[in-house]
């Protein structure tokens, strides 16, 4: 019963090597210094020469040794082999009887994997010898300990066998042979001190001294050898083995075992204890401690055995049977199971209630939610509504939106003309937020899965093909809608709006110019002139033709200045003209000098609004409106060119001069390089009847002029008040569509393509690859799958047998 267990856990060994189990069987473990005879020890337990020799290290990879006892059988047999011992490798299928090629095999498969540089392995070697003169063992040969990496061998090769001992003898089922040379102190064991890091106490770990016939005359290892210098357990047991020089000359192992035994019957200080000490002696121990050592951890191997068949059994059942999808009954029923946890994953992830939410990063819809806030309006916001808009392209405008008449106020079709191309600039922005918003729902879309999908390929790339398509179809017009939304903000300019108005002023009440005070006037007893005119003349202005422009035509300044009607007085609302209407006030007050002295008094206060005091008699604090109004036209009423009262001074005192005598002021410049002779035009060749010839010298316009003067680029102070109010509307208006497009961008994409998605993928899921025909080719599992669910099938398979031997030997031992 005994011999049953050692070949039970041979079996099983052999079964979870092949297919990767965790279970640790119980096994031998030999470690010990280099060259400390550790080969020769299994050698001798052999008893044949089978391991690899030389100088240096030599064992570079576990060696898995099994020896298996064959009894020589007593009758003779047809279908016996004329052999009676052999061995045979795990990677070979091959039956050696020499064993000088088992050597040579063992060097080949260690060079193959440890290559040649004197490196080690973790990956073992499994041999196992079949012979009448063994008992049943499991040994495990490892590379020697070193200290010092000799000749082309790693720096590091110190720490790998050191790494790699600690893993076979940290094991709780592993049995540590330690060999140390007895020609050495004890002291400086590095095996003993390896075994003594795992098994402190000595409760699995066997002693031997090797090379006791080397020691110094006069001393000996026999304190060491009955436990007095370092206790174990298992106690300590000396061997002799074979010197270099009979191996040289080749001494039979017979002979070899012969002359231990006299040494030990012979040696004064061995011969009480000789029948403890010797190769015999200690292969017997090692079958007993291991025969022993697998009894006691039977019930921990059972247990283990448990977990591991549970284990095994979950993985086997996430894998599926493979029965279910070749049954074309529940094919499409698992198919539509499939589908619909799929779109209800992809739901959940953009509303955020999937299961397994990440609390490191965004993820799903918290994804949507950063673009539409973060990235979208910081792109939004960092728009300048006019850092593309130069004073030349302002000017440009406004003479191009007045045609051949001069300018008297700002035109709303300069405005429409500069503010709409500003409104483009959101375009791009918003069609970029559409498609960061769509990349995010393909990204969701594949990373819905789950352990059951995975192992469908083929139906796990068809759902996110379908997703992906629908997601595809929503782009386009998601996109044009987002694209019309701009369009529509810049086909019509509401001019009307409430946060248009407001804007407007306060951004003029904050841009405006500080312009010198205007000189103050003498007191006069004729009825004061305001703005040109007195205010008996008012019936008579009304009645006759106006210098303003009709309304179809009103400039941005009179449409803002018509919004505040209903808090200025009905004399300040029409802004009047300058030198003609100063000219005709002038000589209606002379021929109307009858009046009463009320309404002298009455109309000789100052009027709100126009450069006068305020009635509370403050002149520095203008509201907003006015200072608007003031911004535009001047702080003294309109003018000529609504600018400062030193250029009206200057007016008034050139005013007689002829006009031939002032210079013309010049109001553009022709940069187009094209100098055209005047002899080519048609006027060539003629001249005046004084023989003036200056109007033959203007030379024919080019193709592009500038509205810029010739003299400099410097603006008079009405075109910088223009310019400034110009960019004052456009912030001001781009502010409020800017602020509409953030808040509509977001709806529309989150109506048109998330939530259309959402609501229409699982009808699509079905309606696209809901085929009969299909489930065979969708339901294909993965080559990879497959092959792993056949090993874990065998794995526990072979948990089960082993779970059911080890049940019928506790049967046993107990029936016993």
């Amino acid at each position: 019963m005994d011999q049953d267990l050692i070949k039970l856990v041979n079996k099983l060994q052999d079964t979870f090597s092949n297919l990767g189990g965790e279970l640790d069987m119980p096994q031998l473990v030999v470690v010990g210094s280099q060259s400390a005879g550790k080969s020769s020890v299994l050698e001798t337990i052999v008893g044949r020469d089978f391991l690899p020799r030389g100088q240096g290290i030599v064992t570079r990879r576990p060696l898995v040794l099994q020896l298996i006892h064959t009894p020589i059988p007593t009758e003779p047999s047809l279908n016996a082999p004329p052999y009676t011992e052999w061995a045979q490798f795990l990677h070979i299928d091959k039956r050696f009887t020499d064993f000088n090629e088992i050597r040579k095999e063992i060097e080949q498969e260690t060079f193959r994997v440890a290559g040649q540089n004197k490196g080690v392995s973790k990956l073992p070697i499994s041999l196992r010898i079949y012979s009448p003169d063994v008992l049943d063992l499991t040994l495990v040969d490892l590379p020697g300990l070193t200290k010092i990496p000799v000749g082309d061998q790693p720096s590091d090769i110190e720490r790998q066998i050191r790494n790699l001992i600690l893993d076979y003898i940290s094991k709780p089922n592993s049995v540590i042979l330690s060999v140390s040379p007895a020609n050495v102190d004890l002291a400086n064991s590095e095996s003993l001190k390896l075994a003594r890091q795992v098994d402190p106490q000595g409760r699995r770990t066997i002693g031997v001294l090797t090379k006791l016939d080397l020691m110094d005359a006069g001393t000996n290892a026999l304190d060491i050898l009955t436990g007095r210098v370092y206790p174990l357990k298992l106690g300590f047991i000396g061997i002799v083995n074979r010197s270099q020089q009979d191996i040289n000359s080749e001494k039979s192992m017979k002979d070899a075992l012969e002359s231990e035994n006299e040494f030990f019957r012979n040696h004064p200080a061995y011969r009480n204890i000789a029948h403890k000490n010797g190769t015999k002696y200690l292969a017997k121990s090692l079958n007993q401690v291991l025969m022993n050592h697998i009894r006691d951890k039977l019930p921990d191997m059972k247990a283990r055995l448990n977990t591991l068949m549970g284990q095994a059994q979950q993985e086997l059942n996430s894998f599926g049977d493979s029965a279910i999808f070749g049954d074309k009954n529940q094919q499409g029923s698992l198919i539509l199971r499939l589908m619909t946890q799929f779109a209800r994953d992809f739901v959940a992830s953009i509303e955020g209630t999937k299961v397994d939410i990440s609390t490191k990063e965004l993820s799903g819809g918290a994804r949507i939610y950063y673009i539409f806030n973060d990235v979208f309006g910081q792109a939004l916001a960092s728009i300048d509504a006019t850092h593309n808009l130069e004073n030349q392209d302002i000017r440009t405008a406004i003479r191009n939106s007045t045609g051949p008449r001069p300018s008297l106020f700002v035109p709303e079709i300069a405005f429409d003309l500069l503010v709409k191309p500003q409104i483009k600039l959101l375009e791009a922005p918003s069609l970029r937020c559409v498609e960061l918003v769509y990349e995010e729902l393909v990204k969701i879309c594949h990373n819905c899965t789950s352990a059951e999908l995975q192992r469908f390929p083929r139906l796990h790339a068809q759902l996110i093909e379908v997703v992906s398509e629908l997601l595809r179809e929503r782009l386009g017009p998601t996109s044009e809608y987002a694209q019309s939304l701009i369009e529509i903000q810049a086909a019509y300019i509401n001019t009307n709006h409430p946060a248009f108005i407001s804007g407007s002023a306060l951004a003029a009440q904050q841009n405006a110019p500080q312009l010198p005070p205007a000189p103050t006037r003498p007191t006069s007893t004729e009825p004061p002139v305001i703005n040109g005119f007195s205010p008996e003349d008012a019936d008579d202005i009304s009645s006759e033709d106006s210098i303003f422009p009709p309304r179809d035509a009103r400039s941005v300044s009179s449409t803002v200045h018509d919004r505040s009607r209903s808090s200025i007085s009905s004399s300040t609302t029409t802004p009047m003209g300058m030198g003609t209407v100063a000219k005709r006030s002038s000589s209606r007050h002379r021929q109307s000098q009858p009046q009463s002295q009320n309404n002298r008094e009455r109309d000789h206060r100052p009027q709100p609004g126009f450069g006068g005091p305020t009635p509370n008699g403050s002149g520095s604090s203008p509201t907003a409106r006015e200072t608007f109004l003031n911004y535009f036209f001047g702080q003294n009423g309109p003018g000529p060119i609504a600018g400062s009262s030193v250029e009206r001074s200057q007016h008034a005192a050139h005013h007689h001069h002829s006009v031939g005598q002032n210079s013309i002021v010049p109001v553009g410049r022709d940069v187009s390089g094209m100098e055209t002779a005047l002899s080519q035009g048609l006027m060539a060749g003629k001249r005046g009847i004084d023989g003036n010839n200056a109007a033959y010298d203007m030379k024919s316009l080019g193709k592009h002029i500038e509205a810029v003067s010739s003299e400099g680029s410097n603006l008079t102070v009405r075109e910088e008040m223009e310019t400034s109010l110009i960019r004052s509307l456009i912030a001001s208006y781009f502010g409020i569509v800017r602020q509409s497009i953030q808040d509509l961008i977001p709806k529309a994409i989150m109506h048109l393509l998330v939530n259309h998605t959402s609501q229409h993928v699982q009808n699509r899921l079905v309606s696209a690859l809901y085929n009969p025909q299909l489930f065979a080719d969708m339901l294909n599992e993965d080559e990879t799958l497959v092959a792993e669910r056949a090993r874990v099938k065998a794995l526990l398979d072979a948990y089960k047998e082993a779970f059911k031997i080890l049940s019928d030997v506790n049967l046993k031992s107990t029936s016993t």
